[in-house]
C-alpha cells in the first residue's frame, strides 16, 4: 500500500507459504512500486511472520528492497490490513455473488476503486502507529 493507492491484488489457491510469498514478490512488488511512481524508492515493511523470515525471502529482500522496516509486532500490519479489507468488504457486500469466479471479478473491480484518499490516510497514520509501538516496546497498542 502507498499513499497513492493499493498494490496489485493477488489471488492464491491453497496455503500461503514462503515460496508463494516470494513468487508474489517476483511477479508484483516491482510492478506495484513502478505503478506508484516509486521505482525502488520505497520502504518495505514486514514482521516476524514465518513467511517473511524464511532465509530465501530475507535474501531476496536484501537484494531487491533498498529500505526495509522490521518490526517484532504484527499490530501495525493488521491495522492497515483491517482498514483496507473493511473498505473492500463493504463494497463487495453490495453485489450478489453467484460463484467463486464472480467473487474474484468483483474483488478485482472493487480493489481498483480504493482511492488514494483512503490509502493516504492510512499511510499518514504510520508515524503515530510507530510511536505507539515504540512506547509499548512492541506489545499491543491502542490502534
Amino acid at each position: 500500500m502507498a499513499s497513492t493507492g493499493v498494490e496489485n491484488l493477488v489471488f492464491i489457491d491453497g496455503i500461503m507459504n514462503h515460496m508463494v510469498y516470494l513468487d508474489i514478490f517476483h511477479n508484483n512488488l516491482k510492478e506495484s512500486a513502478k505503478n506508484f511512481g516509486l521505482d525502488g524508492n520505497f520502504i518495505f515493511k514486514h514482521d516476524n511472520d514465518f513467511k517473511h523470515t524464511a532465509s530465501n525471502v530475507k535474501m531476496w529482500c536484501l537484494l531487491h528492497c533498498k529500505q526495509q522496516l522490521h518490526t517484532t509486532t504484527t499490530v501495525f500490519r493488521h491495522q492497515c490490513h483491517r482498514k483496507s479489507v473493511g473498505t473492500l468488504k463493504t463494497a463487495v457486500q453490495k453485489h450478489k455473488i453467484r460463484n467463486k469466479a464472480h467473487l474474484k471479478r468483483v474483488l478485482q473491480a472493487e480493489w481498483g476503486k480504493i482511492f488514494s484518499d483512503t490509502t493516504k490516510k492510512l499511510v499518514e497514520s504510520v508515524p503515530r502507529h510507530l510511536e505507539e509501538i515504540i512506547k509499548t516496546k512492541g506489545h499491543a497498542t491502542k490502534y
